[in-house]
């Protein structure tokens, strides 16, 4: 039952509100009347006799527990069948998810002296005896004081009014996706090293700004942790390093104690180890957080959890699941299992081989020479007569008459017949197949066969040189050839309608979300005919040619805000703005309809990202997607035949990786898009083939390397097509060359 403001209990603590509830019970802040201070009171409403003897276990072990990062228990209660509570500090402050939504990203010496101050506290919880375990480390627990100091701190079971996504799993494990190591899903022993993952999950998350990847998902192989740099360049190689060490799968690969941890983020930062609760951070401003500490304020500083097992055996406890075994990450078992069905089938084909060999005599014993026949004494004996039967005389020469001559007459020259293969799109030939007669089989064509419609290339842009650079690749060999050769750098290549040309950005240093200071060229499918586009102040990116080929449409920074800006080709200076937002609201990314009436664009409003569409002039502008604020929705494309608009979407407030959503551009009943169930982990960059029947995009392998891909629209015969350890980026399928 849940205590009612103003209660007092066991005639000293009065409540004064609730901080937050769970399922098995709930948190207060409440005074403490004979000190007149502030308390926190942790309540267990399970009052059976295994959790009442739990419960004073641990309230012994925690209120004995003394360090400058961790708040104290001061008192227990046991109220008979009303419940168990526990009295500890009252921490007051912002937490460490509040920070990172009021600051975005914190700087790496506070992400080092916070994680120094954690590891701290780690240290002396994984050294009492018996050790404890924190296993719920989060930005949400890691407190920080009105005077700068760092605590961590745990709601236990409590769940948050305010923000109830941030609630934590109740019992003996508490798992939060992105922050929990993968053995704390499983029945697998966790140790002083799952903290250690968490804390390092945790400044990933307060240094970029996005939750990583979950551990169990990359335990199963099915995701992969993006480098710490890739999110943050800012961030120094040694100090990303060590966070990702820590965040290892398998916790064999990670710091074995938080001392050590400790030591690589000052190491990274070359800072001087302090003494213990010395670690400041700046103080969050007075309007930080507010007046009611309602948004995990309280503090404990272990959930309902058995200590690491000690010399004389686990705490036992009603809700913990046993830990028999260390943690083996699914691949691995996998693997092992792998392992075993080969050596069984090594096994059982020497074991047939060995039962082969020894029924030979028994079914097959003339296989055997006649001495090794006769050392086998339960094999009947050999024949003799017929073995040593005299020769008989040799038939009499026959006459050997002369044969006719046979004529070969050849065969009438066969006109092999051009037969169609349907690869992933239907009417597609393929010349040079030859008829056999065989009813089931075809014979394989000698020519390559074009993929996709159009002149059977991809432009795009890649590292591969040291700094991007636009390649054109053919499909039919697989070969690269580059194009450009600027110093500072291109990418974002788009081609005429007629396949002869190109217009591409630069300078460009990789994959940026916004080109600064970059300007429009026109080069040549060769490489050569360079033509610059006059530049602006800011930066011009997002090129795209229109279907007419008269007039390319881009991005522009030229006014303070990015908006959209179209060129003539025949006459580059004559330069028009077509959208014109108000303050904050950004326009970007156009894509034209295969008929250039219309630009398909995104829109930067209230926060997020939103796909619009306008007539070609700038006029009739309209929001045809509306996913809401929880999503970005980001580079749009056309099909050729105008009737589907492809783009990718994101998590506006969490980190996912990109999905891939259509929405039909003729029927705009719905505003919804809806996504594409394709097996793919990333896909962005998505442009369609000249034939509408394949896409191209950028996608992630296993060595975490971006690379050139395609599949069918409906995401079928998925091709890996470039390979190069460096980066490969913005691919646009070359339309079909026009005559001269």
């Amino acid at each position: 039952m849940t205590l009612e403001k103003d209660t007092l209990l066991h005639n000293r603590y009065r409540i004064v509100d609730i901080l937050g509830q769970g399922g098995m019970g709930s948190v207060y802040r409440a005074v403490d009347e004979n000190l007149g201070v502030q308390i926190a009171l942790k309540e267990n409403l399970f009052t059976t006799d295994e959790y009442a003897r739990q419960f004073r276990l641990e309230a012994v072990i925690l209120a004995n527990l003394r360090h400058p990062n961790l708040p104290r228990v001061s008192d227990h209660i046991v109220l008979g069948d009303q419940g168990q509570y526990l009295v500890m500090d009252f921490i007051e402050g912002e937490d460490l998810r509040f920070r990172m939504e009021r600051l975005g990203m914190l700087t790496e010496d506070d992400a080092v002296h916070i994680g120094a101050a954690i590891c701290d506290a780690l240290t002396y919880l994984h050294s009492r005896k018996p050790p404890i375990l924190h296993r719920d480390i989060k930005p949400g627990n890691v407190k920080i004081t009105p005077d700068g100091h760092i605590f961590l701190v745990d709601f236990g079971l409590a769940k948050v009014y305010q923000n109830a996504s941030q609630a934590t799993t109740t019992g003996a494990r508490a798992m939060t996706p992105g922050y929990s190591p993968p053995e704390q899903y499983g029945t697998a022993r966790t140790d002083p090293r799952t903290d250690i993952y968490s804390l390092g999950a945790t400044l990933y998350a307060a240094l970029c700004g996005i939750i990583p990847e979950d551990g169990l998902a990359r335990a199963m192989d099915n995701a992969q942790l993006t480098p710490l740099r890739k999110r943050n360049s800012k961030v120094s190689r040694r100090l990303a390093a060590s966070i990702e060490k820590a965040m290892a799968v398998d916790p064999s690969d990670r710091f074995q104690t938080a001392e050590d941890f400790k030591k690589a983020l000052l190491g990274a930062k070359s800072k001087t180890q302090q003494i213990p609760g010395s670690y400041t951070v700046v103080p969050p401003p007075l309007d930080a957080f507010p007046p009611k500490q309602m948004d995990e304020s309280a503090a404990n500083p272990i959930k309902e959890k058995t200590p690491v097992r000690p010399a004389m055996g686990p705490v036992p406890s009603p809700t913990t699941v046993e830990e028999d075994q260390p943690f083996v990450s699914p691949l691995k078992r996998q693997k092992e299992r792998e392992r075993k069905r080969r050596n069984a089938l090594v096994r059982f084909f020497f074991l047939l081989l060995f039962l082969l060999v020894l029924s030979v005599p028994f079914f097959a014993p003339a296989i055997l020479p006649a001495n090794v026949r006769g050392m086998i004494p339960f094999l009947p004996p050999t024949n003799t007569a017929t073995s040593m039967a005299t020769p008989t005389a040799p038939l009499p020469t026959s006459t050997i008459l002369p044969t006719a001559t046979s004529t070969i007459v050849p065969t009438a020259t066969k006109k092999p017949p051009t037969a169609t293969a349907t690869i992933g799109l239907t009417n597609t030939s393929i010349p040079g197949a030859v008829e056999t007669g065989l009813p089931t089989e075809t014979a394989l064509p000698s020519l390559p066969v074009t993929i996709g419609g159009g002149a059977n290339q991809i432009a795009f842009a890649s590292n591969r040189s040291g700094i991007p650079q636009i390649y054109l690749l053919d499909l039919a060999v697989n070969g690269a050839t580059q194009i450009t050769n600027m110093p500072n750098g291109a990418c974002q290549p788009s081609w005429s309608p007629d396949g002869l040309r190109l217009v591409f950005i630069s300078p460009c240093k990789g994959m940026d979300d916004i080109y600064f200071n970059a300007s429009l060229y026109i080069i040549n499918a060769d490489g050569t005919g360079l033509t610059p586009v006059p530049p602006s102040t800011g930066g011009d990116f997002d090129p795209a040619w229109s279907p007419d080929g008269k007039t390319i449409a881009f991005t522009s920074l030229r006014t303070g805000q990015m908006e959209i800006f179209t060129v003539s080709v025949d006459d580059l200076s004559n330069i028009t703005q077509i959208t014109k937002g108000a303050a904050k609201v950004e326009a970007r990314q156009p894509s034209w309809s295969p008929d250039g009436s219309q630009l398909i664009y995104t829109v930067k409003r209230v926060g997020v990202y939103q796909i619009w569409m306008m007539d070609a002039n700038g006029e009739n502008p309209v929001q045809i997607v509306r996913s809401g604020q929880a999503y970005n929705d980001y580079l749009p494309a056309w099909s050729p035949n105008g009737e589907v608009i492809i783009f990718n979407q994101r998590c506006a407030t969490t980190f996912c990786n990109p999905y891939l959503i259509t929405v039909s551009s003729i029927d705009r009943s719905g505003s919804q898009g809806k996504r594409m169930q394709i097996n793919v982990v990333t896909i962005e960059n998505v442009h369609y083939s000249p034939d509408g029947f394949y896409l191209t995009y950028e996608g992630v392998v296993e060595d975490n390397n971006v690379d050139i891909f395609y599949m069918t629209t409906a995401g079928g015969g998925r091709e890996r097509i470039t390979t190069d350890p460096e980066d490969d980026f913005h691919a646009v399928w070359r339309p079909a060359v026009a005559a001269p």
